[in-house]
């Protein structure tokens, strides 16, 4: 295999880049890829001359395209080739950790892609924080419960250099991946794993942080390094406050961004930027202040910010209203909550000032005080934001562990436009379904790209011949089960039930375990997604239950051969989403039909994913969601729907 880091194709000081490069993609696509027994794709060889226009001119490009086109080798053939170009890898940014999954798995794109050309590819994951294990919460939750077996199993797994200060940096291997663990449900992983709580920056284990350790191997990337939209958004977001303290940014710098599933990343912006005000950290961060020699004033005036907030936090739990399809608690805007946030502000924006004073009176480390100043100034700006009228987006989450407050700004295309788009850089944006009929100005405006470059091509499949399409009438819940056992029995299994919520799924799964079965059923967050999704791939019978996977899963093959939507797939009546309707004259056709048009037509194309594959897709509906919608649904299906 040729070696990292050299391009692909000889280029000698008076060729051109470009030139060069156009000539390798065409004898790839070709040549290269058909002799290797890929099949020629007009669409693919069309997305490549309409990529290389937009790297050679630095531009931000929505490339949609259908199931099957073989987009991903097209945008990775260029960030890779790039990389090498400018010597800085490119970022390739997923939707989620499935879509990751897809890239990296074993004979997934890239190792496909490695045999194909001979290249060996240097690709590296940056996972969201989220994604690794906390040995500090791991060794506080073993001092409260030391039975535990799933937490001591995970214990035992940590390699002996976390505890041992004795050893060497040089001995350090990455570890604590929540691939490491695939056995442990979500909503125990959710107990070991790293969360918002965590004060990273003061933690005894950072240095031998499995996070840490994995940060400091991805950042060495040559080609690839591949992220969750979080994730990126995260790194934008902290990236200036993190050189102010000293430290580096969560990703290196890119050569070029490639989006893929790129609708998303408007949510994962607004995610990124929210203010999370967690019940007991402003609690812990005042308390250490407290224990300061402070002045009288200052003592004061911290003892009535703190009964302020417990009397905040009582108010917002009283109000939160339980929202089925979302972790997200509805909060009233009402006079009494204002008032409180009003008094919190002031008082902190005065303790702020009396910071400087207090200063002067008593030794205190500058990274503490720093540490109560940056967190003082968090909690004032999220606080101005509710208190502008129609300024943010605000809801209550709650946890066995901890109750958290959130504000989101309503609009962020400002900010990307600013921090993220205004980079002289590549930008390739990529799905199925990134326009209204060929139109890209929607996500551009809410995204805050001015300039671009887009293409749409369709699938190759034949949609006609290698699917169907039935549609139900769901009159009683209990009886569209019934039915939905039926027709999992037609293919054996064989099957992906998509739910519209974990409510739903649940419901589902209670009246399942009533019923006898001849086939396995495994049901999302029981197990890492990942060995999940192998699980189904590998053993054919297999019933696969998700609420979360209407957009990366790829299983080739009879493995899934029926595509089941419990429901149609509508945006649930949380905060988000009521701040989106609010704001349109229109929200059924503005924010409701668009979003569950597009989930619609993401949760098809899991189905038919190689010109040999068949099936069927079987989508469920109220009569009165038929009448109003049937037209809309029938336009976005790859096939006619005569039952509409």
């Amino acid at each position: 295999m040729k070696n990292i880091t050299t391009l692909p194709f000889n280029i000698s000081k008076t060729e051109n880049f470009f030139n060069q490069l156009g000539e390798y993609i065409g004898d790839v696509f070709y040549d290269i890829l058909p002799e290797k027994g890929y099949e020629l794709r007009d669409e693919q060889i069309f997305m490549a001359f309409q990529l290389e226009q937009a790297f050679k001119q630095k531009n931000v490009i929505f490339a949609e395209a259908g199931v099957g086109t073989g987009k991903t080798f097209v945008y990775l053939l260029y960030a890779i080739c790039y990389a090498r170009y400018k010597q800085m890898p490119a970022i390739i940014s997923c939707a989620d950790e499935t879509l990751i999954e897809q890239l990296v798995k074993k004979d997934g794109d890239i190792e496909k892609l490695e045999k194909a050309l001979s290249l060996k590819i240097d690709v590296r994951l940056a996972k969201a924080r989220d994604q690794y294990v906390c040995v500090k919460k791991i060794d506080e939750l073993l001092h409260r419960n030391k039975d535990n077996e799933d937490i001591l199993r995970v214990y035992h797994e940590l390699p002996s250099f976390v505890f041992d200060s004795t050893q060497s940096m040089t001995s350090f291997e990455k570890y604590g991946d929540r691939k490491d663990y695939p056995w442990l449900s979500n909503n125990i992983w959710s107990d070991v794993a790293w969360d918002p709580l965590q004060q990273c920056s003061t933690c005894d284990w950072r240095h031998r942080c499995g996070q840490t350790l994995h940060r400091e191997h991805y950042r060495k990337a040559a080609d690839l390094v591949i992220c969750s939209h979080d994730f990126y958004m995260e790194h934008v977001w902290t990236k200036e406050s993190r050189k102010r303290e000293g430290q580096l940014p969560l990703l290196p710098e890119a050569s070029c961004v490639v989006f893929d599933e790129g609708h998303l990343l408007e949510f994962s912006a607004q995610k990124g930027l929210t203010y999370r005000f967690h019940s007991e950290t402003l609690t812990n961060i005042l308390t250490g202040y407290l224990n300061q020699d402070i002045r009288e004033e200052s003592l004061y005036l911290i003892e009535d910010i703190l009964a302020l907030h417990d009397e905040w936090f009582d108010l917002l739990q009283n109000q939160g209203k339980e929202v089925e399809g979302s972790s997200r608690r509805e909060i009233l805007r009402n006079k009494e909550l204002i008032e409180i946030a009003s008094s919190l502000n002031e008082k902190v924006s005065h303790l702020l000032d009396q910071l400087v004073f207090d200063a002067e009176l008593f030794v205190m480390e500058d990274y503490h005080l720093k540490i109560i100043e940056e967190y003082l100034e968090f909690y004032s700006y999220g606080l101005s934001i509710l208190l502008k009228d129609d300024g943010g987006i605000y809801w209550l989450e709650e946890s066995a562990m901890e109750t958290s407050f959130v504000i989101m700004p309503r609009l962020v295309e400002d900010v990307l436009k600013k921090e993220v788009f205004s980079q002289s850089i590549p930008f390739v944006f990529s799905s199925a379904t990134l326009s209204k009929s060929g139109d890209f100005s929607y996500i551009a405006k809410s995204l805050g790209i001015e300039n671009y470059q887009s293409f749409s091509v369709s699938s190759p499949f034949d949609y006609e011949e290698q699917m169907e399409v039935h549609v139900h009438v769901e009159t009683e819940e209990f009886e569209k089960w019934q039915k939905i056992k039926e027709q999992l029995y037609i293919f054996g299994g064989k099957s992906l039930i998509l739910f519209t919520s974990s409510e739903e799924m649940e419901r589902f799964r209670s009246w399942a375990s009533n019923q006898e079965w001849s086939f396995p059923i495994i049901y999302e967050g029981d197990e890492e997604i990942s060995k999940m999704v192998k699980e189904f791939q590998k053993n054919e019978p297999t019933v696969l239950c998700s609420y979360h996977l209407w957009e990366g899963l790829d299983v080739p093959g009879p493995a899934l051969s029926q595509v089941i939507i419990s429901s149609l797939p509508f945006p649930p009546k949380d905060p988000v989403f009521e701040a989106k309707r609010n704001h349109t004259a229109n929200p059924i056709e503005e924010v409701d039909l668009p979003y569950m048009l597009l989930r619609l037509r993401q949760g098809i194309g899991r189905l038919i994913r190689t010109s040999q594959d068949k099936g069927t897709v079987h989508i469920w509906m109220h009569e009165q969601e038929k009448q109003t919608f049937g037209t809309e649904i029938s336009a976005i299906l790859p096939r006619p729907l005569s039952e509409i």
